[in-house]
């Protein structure tokens, strides 16, 4: 088995999805939630809509915006969603 393990994180699409979309991103303001109410795995499922969603609406489609969307398929969305909720109870 391979380590694909990046700057402390799971692999480099989960590294680098953080770093570009939510680095500094407040999801209880943004989203407008209660995290103390909201499981990693619910949450994730969110920040991958809304990653999803960057990309569509930054990006023409055509060939360059489904690799995009093909590399959101490596990220593990869990993994930010938890960062974010241990932010806000920190």
């Amino acid at each position: 088995m391979t380590d694909t393990k990046y700057n402390g994180w799971t692999n480099y699409a989960t590294w680098r999805v953080n770093l570009e979309i939510f680095d500094g991103m407040d999801v209880v303001d943004y989203f407008g939630i209660d995290v103390n109410n909201w499981h990693p795995y619910d949450l994730g499922n969110i920040l991958k809509d809304y990653a999803q969603e960057v990309i569509e609406m930054t990006s023409q489609e055509g060939l360059a915006r489904d690799y995009a969307l093909a590399f959101l398929d490596e990220v593990d969305f869990r993994e930010i969603a938890q960062l974010k909720m241990d932010e806000v109870t920190a």
